[in-house]
Formats: structure tokens, sequence, C-alpha cells
């Protein structure tokens, strides 16, 4: 499932740009809520992995809430994903891998309004353009994979959210939405960038499930089954790619309510298993963890329904 395309292949699919500039990101409409469904919860692919990886450390973001304090990685991450979102505001002619690392500055300048926190990261001036520079090669990455000023996006960043039968509220964002015409209607392509490297063979079915949990949430949205699914992992310059069809998606929806009655049951008794994996080097909380020797903080008192994680979804992860 896991291969390299030559620059410029993600236009090869019929998605490829007009002569003319880019259009503006556009909204997608979002799935209302009637008054006879009420919310039961809700939940991203992000979260859903959480839970996946480790229902403690789910329970330590959803249910405790806990602050978690910038990483490299995170940062870098926002960084990368910010560029390769205004990337596109450029006429196609000027989205060049030097346009990109000219965009990398005030990217991280935007972050730094946004959260000064982050600067405390680094030691010195040497330690920060010695970051910068390691998101200037991610972008590289992303210019081995395609070429930007072949395609016309849609949307970037684009919020998703839709309520299924059952009250659960499915919602996150889309990092890049293609779409063209054809004569059996519109034709969607979702992509999704990663800034770790791609996972191995045993982890690309787990990797896939975020992207198609996006082809749902379009599916139930618009009406439209995407015809391709594509996760860039910008580390080691790889790609996944699936074709969904409606029997894939309506598993999907099955397993993402399987993982939503598995969330409620675990806070319904209070058991919040500590899963150590891979993925460990990543957590905050360790040091409340029982698997590092650590103690859970006290249940919150008074909680009987399960929390609807009314936080901001996050537009990226370092995770992957």
């Amino acid at each position: 499932m896991t291969t390299t395309p030559p620059p410029g292949s993600a236009a090869s699919s019929g998605f490829s740009a007009p002569p003319t500039a880019a259009p503006p990101p556009a909204a997608a409409p979002a799935g209302p809520r009637s008054a006879d469904r009420p919310l039961i919860g809700s939940l991203s692919p992000s979260r859903a992995a959480d839970f996946v990886n480790c229902p403690l450390r789910y329970r330590f973001r959803v249910v405790d809430r806990l602050p978690e304090p910038p990483s490299e990685a995170a940062s870098r991450g926002t960084v990368v994903h910010s560029v390769l979102e205004n990337l596109f505001d450029l006429p196609p002619a000027g989205r060049t891998l030097e346009a990109a690392r000219t965009l990398v500055e005030p990217a991280w300048q935007a972050l730094r309004e946004r959260e000064p926190a982050v600067e405390a990261l680094f030691d010195g001036p040497d330690a920060l353009a010695a970051w910068l520079d390691s998101a200037r090669e991610l972008l590289a990455g992303y210019f081995a994979l395609e070429d930007p000023a072949r395609l016309a996006p849609s949307a970037r960043e684009l919020y998703v959210e839709h309520v299924l039968d059952s009250g659960l509220r499915l919602r996150g964002y889309v990092d890049r939405l293609d779409e063209a015409s054809t004569a059996q209607g519109p034709a969607l392509r979702v992509v999704d960038y990663k800034t770790g490297r791609s996972p191995g063979p045993a982890f690309e079915g787990s990797a896939m499930f975020q992207m198609r949990f996006y082809a749902l949430l379009l599916w139930r949205i618009r009406g439209v089954i995407p015809r391709e699914l594509r996760l860039y992992y910008l580390g080691d310059r790889t790609w996944l790619r699936a074709t969904p069809d409606e029997a894939d998606l309506r598993a999907t929806e099955r397993r993402i309510e399987a993982l939503w009655a598995a969330i409620d049951r675990a806070h319904r008794t209070g058991d919040w298993r500590a899963t150590p994996n891979r993925l460990c080097s990543w957590c905050h909380h360790q040091a409340l963890c029982p698997a590092f020797g650590g103690t859970p903080p006290p249940l919150p008192q008074q909680a009987p329904a399960v929390p609807l994680d009314e936080a901001a979804p996050a537009v990226c992860e370092a995770e992957g």
C-alpha cells in the first residue's frame, strides 16, 4: 500500500489545475442536528486514535482535560501545515519549493503570536534555526510527492461535522479536498499530510482509518463517496492510498459506533486502562501513568454523562 509517486502524479486522476489561479477555499455544509436527535457524544479521528491506542490517554485528554505543553514535533507540524495551506494562495507558477521555504518564517511568527509558550522550546537562535530548517526539509519532502502547480484544491483545512442517527457527532479538519467534475458527477479526493515517517505494513490499516473517517463524513454531508484517499508522509516521502466504496464506509461507521460504545463503557465503569505502546514517547502524561509507575488523578465527580469533547479538534497532530 505504501508507494512513492513521481512529482506531479497527484494530478493524474483528473484533479489538475486549470491555467488560471486556484479558487479560494470552499466551506462544506455541516450536518444539522435535529431536535429529536440529542447528542450522545463527540468524536474526531485524533481522539478515536487516542482511545484505540490507549484508553487512559483518551481519559487524560478528554475527561481530565490535562494541559499539554508544546513540543517541537507538534509545533513543526503546525508550521508545515500552515505553509501547505497558504502555498495554494499563490498563483500556480509561483508554487515552488523556494516559495514554500519563504513561508516558514511567517508561519513560525504567527504560531508564536498565538502560542507564546513555543518560544521556550529553543535554547537560542541556533536551535531555532536548525528547527526551522527541519521544517523546510519536510516541505522538500512534499514537493517530492506532488507538484502543487498542477492542482486546484476546492478546500484547505476544511472543518467537517455530521451527527449520526445515533446522536454521535463526528468532526475533524480535512487538510485538503480536491474536486473534479466528471460525467458521473463530482469526484472528490481527500489528502492529509503527516510530518512523521510512514508506518510499517502492520499499522497501515490504522493509519487509513483516519482517512475513511473523513470519507464517511463527506459522504454523509455531501452524498458523494470520495474517489480517492491519499495520506502523505513527508518525513520519508512516501504515501498511502485507498479507494473506498460504500461497503467500506458503512463498515467504518459500524466501527466508529462500536468504538464509541467502548468509550461509553469506560466512562460508566471508570476503567480507563493504560496500554503501553510505541506512542508512549509522544505522551506528556507518563508521570501519571501506572505503566510508568505513576498514579492518575481522581476521576471528576458528578459526571454521569459522557463528556462531549467540546474542545476544537486539532488541525494537525504530531503522531504519525
